[in-house]
């Protein structure tokens, strides 16, 4: 029996054929120009060959996208997966304190769906609770629900009344305080002890929260909150255990003290100094700016939706200041990463992050870049994801028309493929010919 099956299985293995993807022309995730016309050919999950020179087997299956420009897979590597996103606020926050664990990870699964098809073909989950990340990774690895490439923090790690804390609620609600079991710390030991914990329950990066943040009840935005010491601690700590490091930062001096510590990426950075800048281009500090987030709390806010006063008036403060610290940030030549803060708005519409960038000075050609080259050194992936290139994982998308002209065209993704499996095909069936 047990032969009979493998028989099988190297049949199934040998029944999928190779894929060639044809379109007027293709990016590859580094480069400064596009290569015309765009080839990518793949077989068995991976990327066997790439432009105009590669070889087509003779039993291929070939997708002919037309007009259109193959890319890699885009990257966020600032998402919430986890958080099912409404335009009621009030609801939203009874939602989660009356829905069960289990009936939370299953409201998730949809937001899994739209940003795979909507060409994120690997994220960053930056915040999560009760293991729903660890399960819904698991979920799209083992192939039971469809979703991008995931890699997970459980718990994002802060102080006692921080951003990363429970706060705005009368003492004793929830039960116990809460400890380094939740992510919450005091002291350099507390650090590497929810360090130690993440990674034993399954954490693929560490965030921190170092500053006050904007969704939060009873903090400044930017208010430094975890002292020199604990940061030196939390990232020594994750660095030794092999993971990434990444924190949520508003403030310049919170900002500071992590990149002294020697974070990997400074998220958000609203309100960023020139010394922290300065700091991040001498350092190689990623800054991954989420301007999708208050970009779309801006446009709820003018449309007059509820907001708690001391929210409304934090976002309104990060609103404001982010802008010029992009441009600042682009014009020193920081390394600027992709990242959305997915789950603050819709699910699904994080491709408008590139006209964000674009609107504020950076070129097309290097908006792409950061979803895709960049992003994949942030996440430590460079040899996987990131570039189509022979040997990588096959997550290619293709958008109508020329990015590099109208980077607007990133917001209408056409076909996506990952891991060499196709889940998004809009044009006609026709065009998929053996």
């Amino acid at each position: 029996m047990r032969s009979l099956v493998l028989a099988l299985a190297c049949l199934s293995a040998q029944a999928a054929p190779p894929v060639v993807l044809k379109a007027a022309r293709l990016f590859d995730g580094k480069s400064n120009t596009l290569v015309k016309p765009g080839l990518v050919v793949v077989a068995d999950g991976k990327i066997l060959g790439v432009g105009p020179g590669a070889a087509i087997p003779q039993d291929a299956v070939i997708y002919d996208l037309g007009n259109a420009t193959l890319l890699p897979g885009f990257i966020d590597a600032h998402t919430h997966l986890s958080g099912v996103y409404t335009d009621d606020w009030k609801q939203g926050e009874i939602d989660v304190l009356e829905k069960t664990i289990p009936e939370q990870a299953l409201d998730a699964i949809p937001n899994l769906k739209v940003t795979l098809l909507a060409g994120f073909t690997t994220v960053r989950d930056v915040g999560s609770s009760d293991y729903i990340d660890v399960g819904l990774r698991n979920a799209v690895r083992d192939g039971k629900i469809i979703g991008p490439r995931m890699l997970v923090c459980v718990h994002a790690i802060g102080s006692t009344g921080g951003h990363c804390d429970t706060t705005g609620f009368r003492a004793g609600l929830f039960g116990r305080e809460t400890d380094p079991t939740d992510g919450v710390i005091n002291g350099p030991d507390e650090a590497r002890r929810a360090v130690r914990l993440n990674v034993k329950y399954g954490a693929d990066v560490i965030k921190t929260c170092a500053t006050g943040g904007v969704l939060s009840m009873a903090d400044s935005v930017d208010s430094a909150q975890l002292t020199q010491e604990e940061l030196n601690a939390l990232v020594d700590e994750a660095h030794a255990l092999g993971r990434k490091t990444a924190a949520h930062a508003h403030g310049a001096t919170g900002a500071k003290r992590a990149i002294r510590a020697g974070i990997d990426s400074i998220e958000h950075g609203s309100f960023l100094d020139e010394e922290a800048l300065q700091m991040m281009k001498a350092r190689g500090t990623r800054y991954v700016p989420t301007l999708m987030a208050p970009w779309w709390l801006g446009e709820r806010l003018e449309k007059g939706a509820y907001y708690p006063p001391q929210i409304a008036a934090k976002a309104r403060l990060a609103i404001a200041s982010l802008n010029k610290t992009f441009q600042r940030a682009l014009e020193l030549g920081v390394i600027i990463g992709f990242g959305t803060d997915e789950g603050v708005y819709p699910h699904g519409k994080n491709a408008h992050e590139f006209a964000l960038m674009v609107g504020l000075g950076m070129k097309p050609i290097d908006a792409l870049k950061t979803a895709a080259s960049v992003d994949a050194d942030l996440l430590g992936m460079p040899g996987q994801i990131g570039t189509l290139e022979k040997g990588k994982f096959a997550d290619v998308v293709a958008v109508p028309g020329d990015p590099t002209v109208d980077i607007t065209a990133t917001e209408r993704v056409l076909f996506v493929m990952k891991d060499g499996t196709v889940y998004r095909n809009d044009r006609a069936p026709e065009t998929a010919t053996r």
